[in-house]
């Protein structure tokens, strides 16, 4: 058992509090077929970054704009197919309000729809892909959830299930970062668990079964 106690705790969202992989993939595949053949969303995206960003490495600049926002209208028709992580909405429950933030590389619509279908409350720190100028694995989303919350990074536990936002909490300062899932590839975590059933929050303090 590992003991943390932060002042804050900032959470991922997909693949931390919500499984949105079926529901990502299904608006990924429909929008590849006119903006990207050849792309399979299983097998090439890049877990944890802004869809903006991989859009930008895939579409021509004059058709990007348009391709965003076909991908964001098809990602918001999708939202209703997510799920709860084991144990997430459990954990969200016990933090007091105000103690913790969502970090996502979604838009805050989508964000705010994900959870919902998850049955999550959506936090009034919440931030979003258009929240930041640099996304993940920038660390200017992670200081700005810690920044929300009025807490220094430094006191913070950051919740994160890919690559490029456990780098992100690293170049942010995050006190201590956990690791959720199979899709970290070589991040370095102080901490490392497959779901959030093995997460307690108790007296101020989160307690980890690894």
């Amino acid at each position: 058992m590992t003991t943390i106690t932060p002042r804050a705790v900032l959470f991922d969202c997909d693949g931390v509090l919500v499984d949105s992989l079926e529901a990502a993939a299904t608006a990924w595949d429909a929008w590849a077929k006119r903006y990207a053949p050849g792309f399979d969303f299983r097998t090439q995206i890049e877990h944890g970054v802004r869809a903006a960003d991989t859009v930008a490495t895939l579409v021509a600049a004059g058709l990007r704009d348009e391709a965003v926002a076909a991908l964001d209208e098809a990602e918001a028709a999708s939202a209703a197919l997510t799920a709860p992580i084991a144990g997430s909405v459990a954990l969200t429950s016990r933090i007091p309000s105000g103690s913790w933030a969502v970090v996502t590389s979604a838009t805050r619509e989508l964000a705010r729809r994900r959870l919902a279908a998850a049955g999550h409350p959506v936090p009034s720190a919440l931030v979003s892909a258009e929240d930041v100028g640099h996304g993940k694995p920038d660390p200017e989303p992670y200081l700005a959830g810690a920044a929300l919350l009025g807490v220094d990074i430094a006191r913070c536990v950051v919740f994160e299930d890919a690559e490029a936002g456990v780098r992100s909490a690293r170049a942010a300062g995050a006190g201590w970062v956990v690791g959720v899932g199979d899709h970290l590839g070589s991040a370095v975590v102080d901490a490392r668990i497959d779901d959030l059933r093995s997460a307690d929050w108790r007296d101020g303090s989160l307690h980890l079964r690894e």
